[in-house]
């Protein structure tokens, strides 16, 4: 009776894990941990939405934008702007079949100045489940010459806005904590620390990295930047030794602030001026990518302090040009897709690279990984499903029928990936029954 007692105890536990690993949210920028990682092993490898095969459901999206969608428990969310009518929105969907449940105007302004590669509604918001965050930019009438851009130009400066909503579609609060002007528009992703709301502010001006009170929306911190460049980086908080990191790069540095004060652990100058791609850590080293004008992949020992530049570089390789999606860590192996459609496989310890291989046509979204795989989607809507290892293996080659310049999301065994036109939900019959 023991011996029984204890086997369905045990296969209760088992039961109980699996269930709970299968119903991982994304809910935020890059997931769970903030680096693209699932730890899905059901999500699907292959699928066609253009003839059917694993797509579960798609849903028209009236609201276009580059941001990715996030998933917490059953409702999606997903922000956009109507440009016809200058309306920058969230959307909140049922994640299981993709009906809408309702829709929210967060602000009605004029359309910023941006690169053409960007949208009006590029900040992926976030979430705890109770309460979605969400940052758009607000512009006016007035136009002034941008700064640090080639071509001489006028763009129109604006605010930082802020809101967050509940679940059922109530405003909470709005805040606009800072200016903001970039000749590249904007795009800013909040993290949720603890009780905190923390934005990332670089721009063309007096830039900052700022925290808010969740529940308020009032600045609990606001740290200026060395420099003041535009830089599009979601921060990446890790607990390493003791000491809690937030790792960010942009604005000409990388640099490790205490995300409950934003006082800074240390710093490494350049190794250019602009970066986009967010950071990703593999237990030992934090890596990063970038940039531009000059192109880089980093890995970095983050247990110095002060300036660390010329001490705490474990290695560096200027072969990969990479500056808009952010990498992934599969095992021992850096995984990195620079923008002209090249995939590039390093040795995370020593900075070797593997192999570099052309893999699509171009790459806006960041990389995701799930089931020892990572997986590289293209802004022609083909995903290509890739092993990690001394050589390059391509396990499938995914048709999503559409241009997608966002990055996919991965929950509860299926990817979500936004779509020109569409939200498209991937996955097996057995994952559309939970």
């Amino acid at each position: 009776m023991k011996q029984t007692t204890l086997t369905l105890l045990v296969l209760a536990v088992s039961a109980w894990t699996t269930q709970a690993v299968q119903a991982e949210n994304w809910p935020g920028w890059r997931g769970p941990r903030g680096d693209g990682s699932s730890s899905s092993q059901t999500v699907p490898v292959s699928w066609d939405a253009t003839t059917g095969k694993n797509l579960l459901w798609k849903t028209p999206l009236v609201a276009e934008g580059h941001s990715s969608p996030i998933i917490h428990g059953n409702r999606a969310y997903i922000v956009g702007c109507i440009k016809a009518k200058k309306q920058r929105t969230l959307l909140a969907l049922d994640a299981h079949t993709g009906k809408v449940i309702w829709e929210r105007v967060v602000l009605s302004a004029p359309l910023e100045s941006k690169h053409s590669l960007n949208s009006y509604a590029s900040g992926t918001p976030v979430t705890d489940g109770k309460t979605i965050y969400v940052s758009f930019l607000e512009v006016g009438a007035s136009k002034i010459p941008a700064p640090n851009v080639g071509n001489k130009r006028l763009i129109t400066p604006g605010r930082m806005v802020v809101a967050a909503y509940n679940a059922a579609g109530k405003k909470l609060w709005a805040v606009k904590p800072g200016d903001f002007v970039s000749a590249h528009g904007f795009c800013s992703s909040p993290v949720i620390f603890e009780n905190l709301l923390i934005v990332n502010g670089d721009h063309d001006g007096k830039s900052y990295m700022l925290a808010l009170d969740r529940n308020t929306g009032k600045t609990v911190w606001k740290t200026d930047r060395k420099y003041g460049i535009r830089s599009y980086v979601t921060p990446l908080i890790r607990n390493i030794d003791g000491r809690t990191q937030m790792v960010v790069s942009g604005s000409q540095h990388i640099t490790s602030l205490d995300p409950r004060t934003g006082k800074p652990h240390w710093i490494i100058e350049g190794p250019t001026e602009q970066f986009v791609a967010s950071m990703v850590y593999d237990g030992n080293l934090f890596f990063m990518a970038c940039g531009y004008p000059t192109y880089h992949v980093m890995g970095i020992n983050p247990r110095g302090t002060g300036d660390v530049t010329k001490s705490h570089i474990t290695w560096h390789s200027r072969g990969a040009k990479c500056y808009v999606p952010s990498p992934v860590v599969v095992n021992k192996y850096l995984l990195v897709a620079d923008d002209r459609g090249t995939g590039n496989c390093f040795d995370a310890r020593t900075g070797d690279r593997l192999w570099q291989n052309r893999l699509g046509r171009h790459y806006s979204g960041s990389l995701v990984t799930a089931r020892g795989l990572a997986f590289f989607v293209a802004d022609d809507g083909i995903t290509k499903a890739v092993k990690p290892g001394p050589k390059l293996q391509v396990v499938a080659e995914n048709k999503l029928g559409e241009f997608t310049y966002a990055s996919p999301a991965i929950a509860h065994d299926r990817f979500y990936i936004r779509g020109e036109k569409h939200l498209f939900c991937l996955g097996t019959e057995t994952a559309a029954g939970k």
